[in-house]
């Protein structure tokens, strides 16, 4: 029958399963073989009035005038198939699909999608295999011997075709009757849920996942539990969708408690049925093999081993499947590729910053969406700002953390939820009551994240928590071990802990650091006071800074690692105050509460902390009455240099002189020598020079005495200052000429370069300019070789303020901004803010505009560290203000003092001309 059947037709379409592997495996004698296959079948076809419609590569295509002939071809052409003798033992396994439909006549053939439905059909069976739809199906079934038959495999969803399609197995003797699943999903292209609520944020990860999921088959994103690992993937898995014909799949693994129990998920969430006696694994292996589909495994952390096995199986066998996985530490796969998932953007702005700025925020954001779910109307205000960024920062933007908090809108008010995030655990509840369980309370979150610790690895998560701003490593081995954890062990723990996403790594600065998150550190700490271990743990930790901090003072007299030092207390600030406190309040730690204390007034002087270290001193000095004289007297010594940084004179007298008490007590004539020349200091910043002269003979004679040399160098040197303001230079130069011997012959260079300096100053002063310029530069010189940057910043100021006495403007300014730049890197804000005044006068005859800002940043500077121009220097201070007020008048003045406060000290200066 040569004519082609019209009207209703069956369709049916062959092709040879692993034809590629045939063909290299018969290599030229494939085309006899394809041949010969074409032969067989097209001879069974014929024999029931089929008639060819075309070939395509290994395939056929043949239309049938009825729905049984076209059964009955394809049973003959699969027994002529299989007891035909192939060459070389090969086989020549062939899939058909056949479906009844109208389709029409076009210029090339039959066309409609009828005739896609069967070459659909056909693609998703295997070699041996003959499927039909319901439709040839139902029009065959009266009209077949009894000995043939219909297995039903259910819906399925075909390539590029609406709807779904219910297919059928034919089965009969000489066809096989077990197959793998057929290559398609069951009735639908994915599972992913719909979400009701807006996606936040995460537009890097998104990006990265993207780029990543086509190179890579398996992405795992890791993070901690809450940070929104499921929402992302879920995000993720729907943009992507479209691109695999098998759609997207999500197997939720987080309620599961045995490992077995992971491929029966997936296989539920495929439809897979399980066959007797055969690994389930290897039925999901077998019904993915071919097909494009993105399996999405979220909540893999505590079935790691089972996931990591499943996943490994299916992504060798079937390459069109890519597997987005959420866990908090990686599967471990080879050629697996992580996304991180961070906590959201926090603000770093203040309440007052404009709104678009603290909106962009993408912690802020989730909360204000979320809000406006619990309080209708809700919206960021001046009024609410400061709780707002409060509750974001303080739940380290953690979005199932700020989803709770926002929750709360329905009871309590936005600062009332602020107010109470230290009963965090208790105030964050009542989550969605569909969530899984352990989203709807944030302890319940945080409590899954450790029930899957080893013993060792929640010790030292409980041990980890007395950190305050990160730590480490050193002072996690420190803290951390005993017991349970062996030092050695830290290390390998602490990694795990990270991997884990427990604890963020942090790899910019000198060494790695790390940190946990405050939620976890509550909770840690909550965990270490029910093993009653807080103290031992918490006086761990004060050690290790009061080490950390006697370490520090030792070099914070100018030797060459001060400024790395300064840097080391301001990482661990955080930590020292926390010790601080703690030492405070336990019963017997007060008095290595004030050694840690006297330790760090050196730090507080440089950094600007004049008044909270003085606080600090003042605190342990209170709750450590009659305890050690010597500590207290370093401790009186150190409260009374702060509070001459603040200009409060009278309280810096008050606290030398009691230091000078205490050391006459103990019978230490040196002692006593350094508390009269602190005292001599106080008097001199006062201007005044008659007390302070007295001071200062009383602390050479004392040093004398007791022969304390270095004491000795230091009272010279002061004292000669107060000689040359009395109006006796010679005698000035003779005490510095000693000052200096002395330091010389004892191989202290700072101390020479510190007297040089001020020998420098001096000579300044009485218009000795060659003089002050040598000792200066040598000044400049011993402070680069010893590595002092406070000492070279000293000496660049002088010789700036030489070159403006020279009337080499350029030279003075150039000077004073290479000043300025070793002031602001040691972050020395004392110093900052005298190198911004220094400047201001220097600029002023050019650009007093941009003098007054300068000065405006210096203003602000000592507004917030809370310091004041000393006396002894206020009247060329004030007489620059004022000549700077004449020229710009005061309106404008005013203007740019304004100006220049809003600016960072780096700012204003940028503003000058290179």
């Amino acid at each position: 029958m040569d004519r082609v059947p019209t009207g209703t037709v069956t369709l049916v379409f062959t092709d040879i399963e692993g034809s590629t592997q045939l063909l290299q495996a018969l290599g030229p004698s494939y085309g006899s073989v394809l041949a010969e296959h074409h032969r067989i079948l097209g001879d069974a076809f014929r024999e029931q009035d089929g008639v060819e419609q075309g070939t395509a590569g290994d395939g056929l295509y043949f239309v049938f005038p009825t729905a049984r002939g076209a059964l009955l071809a394809a049973i003959a052409g699969q027994r002529r198939l299989a007891a035909h003798a192939w060459p070389d033992g090969s086989s020549v396994r062939v899939r058909m699909g056949i479906h009844t439909g109208e389709p029409t006549v076009g210029e090339t053939g039959l066309v409609g999608l009828d005739v896609h439905r069967a070459a659909r059909i056909g693609a998703v069976g295997h070699g041996g295999q003959v499927l039909v739809s319901q439709t040839t199906r139902d029009l065959a079934v009266g009209e077949l011997d009894a000995d043939i038959g219909f297995a039903d495999l259910g819906e399925h969803q075909l390539k590029d075709l609406p709807g779904s399609q219910h297919l059928y197995q034919v089965v009969a003797d000489g066809l096989a009757g077990r197959f793998a699943d057929l290559r398609t999903v069951a009735a639908a292209t994915g599972n992913l849920p719909r979400q009701l609520t807006t996606f936040v944020g995460r537009d890097a990860q998104l990006a990265s996942g993207r780029a990543l999921l086509t190179t890579s088959a398996l992405v795992t994103l890791t993070g901690p539990g809450g940070v929104g690992k499921t929402r992302l993937a879920v995000r993720l898995a729907a943009e992507l969708a479209d691109g695999y014909d098998d759609g997207a799949w999500l197997v939720e693994l987080g309620a599961l408690t045995e490992p077995a129990l992971v491929a029966t998920a997936v296989a539920d969430t495929l439809g897979i049925m399980e066959q007797p006696g055969r690994p389930l694994a290897s039925s999901i292996v077998d019904h993915l093999r071919g097909r494009s589909l993105l399996l999405v495994l979220d909540n893999c952390e505590h079935l790691l081993a089972a996931c990591a096995e499943l996943v490994h199986a299916t992504l060798i066998a079937a390459r069109g499947v890519r597997v987005l996985a959420t866990s908090q530490e990686a599967l471990g796969i080879a050629g697996e590729a992580l996304i991180a998932v961070p906590s959201l953007t926090v603000p770093t702005v203040g309440p007052d910053a404009p709104a678009e700025d603290i909106l962009a925020c993408d912690a802020v954001q989730l909360f204000l969406e979320r809000a406006r779910a619990a309080a209708p109307g809700f919206e960021l205000s001046p009024r609410n700002s400061a709780a707002i960024i409060q509750i974001c920062r303080r739940l380290d933007g953690i979005p199932l953390a700020i989803e709770l908090a926002a929750a709360r809108l329905r009871a309590l008010s936005v600062e009332q939820i602020a107010a109470r995030l230290d009963d965090r655990f208790r105030l964050l509840t009542g989550g969605s009551r569909v969530a899984i369980p352990r989203h709807q309370t944030l302890r319940a979150a945080v409590d899954w994240s450790f029930e899957l610790l080893s013993a060792e690895e929640a010790a030292l998560v409980r041990r980890l928590s007395v950190f305050a701003g990160g730590f480490d490593l050193e002072a996690a081995e420190t803290v951390g071990s005993g017991g349970v954890v062996e030092t050695s062990e830290v290390l390998d723990l602490l990694a795990r802990l990270v991997d884990k996403s427990l604890v963020a790594a942090d790899f910019e600065g000198r060494v790695a650091r790390y940190r946990m998150s405050e939620i976890l550190r509550a909770y840690g700490y909550e965990r270490l006071m029910q093993a009653d271990e807080a103290s031992d743990a918490r006086r761990r930790h004060r050690d290790w800074c009061l080490s950390l901090a006697d370490r520090a003072a030792l070099a914070l007299r100018g030797g060459p690692q001060a400024g790395t030092w300064l840097d080391r207390l301001d990482e661990e600030h955080d930590n020292l105050r926390s010790a601080l406190e703690w030492s405070e309040s336990q019963p017997g730690e007060q008095l290595a509460g004030l050694r840690l204390a006297v330790g760090l007034w050196q730090f507080w002087e440089i950094r600007g902390h004049a008044d909270e270290g003085r606080r600090w001193l003042e605190r342990m000095l209170a709750a450590t009455t009659g305890e050690s004289i010597a500590l207290r007297a370093n401790a009186l010594t150190g409260a009374g240099i702060l509070a001459l940084m603040q200009g409060d004179y009278a309280a810096s007298m008050a606290f030398h002189e009691q230091s000078l008490d205490l050391h006459r007590r103990m019978g230490d004539p040196g002692a006593v020598a350094y508390a009269t020349n602190n005292m001599a200091n106080a008097a001199l910043q006062q201007g005044d020079y008659a007390r302070a002269n007295d001071l200062y003979r009383q602390s050479v004679v004392l040093a004398r005495e007791v022969d304390d040399r270095h004491g000795l160098a230091f009272s010279l040197m002061n004292m000669a200052d107060v000689l040359e303001r009395s109006g006796d230079y010679a005698a000035a130069r003779l005490q510095f000429d000693e000052s200096i011997a002395t330091f010389r012959a004892l191989g202290d260079r700072w101390g020479e370069a510190f007297a040089l300096d001020a020998f420098a100053l001096i000579a300044a002063r009485e218009g000795d300019v060659e003089t002050a310029r040598a000792m200066a530069t040598e000044a400049a010189t011993i402070s680069r070789e010893i590595a002092d940057e406070r000492g070279v910043a000293r000496a660049l100021t002088n010789l700036g303020d030489l070159a403006g006495r020279s009337g080499d403007r350029l030279e003075a300014v150039r000077l004073y901004r290479e000043a300025f730049v070793l002031r602001v890197g040691l972050q020395d804000r004392p110093g900052t803010a005298a190198a911004l005044e220094k400047l201001a006068w220097a600029t002023t005859d050019p650009n007093p505009q941009a003098a007054a800002q300068l000065l405006g940043a210096a203003d602000a500077i000592r507004e917030s560290i809370r310091t004041r121009v000393a006396p002894a220097s206020r009247g060329d201070y004030e007489r620059g203000r004022m000549a700077l007020e004449e020229r710009l008048g005061p309106e404008a003045f005013a203007a740019a003092l304004k100006v220049g406060r809003a600016m960072s000290p780096v700012e204003a200066v940028a503003t000058l001309p290179p």
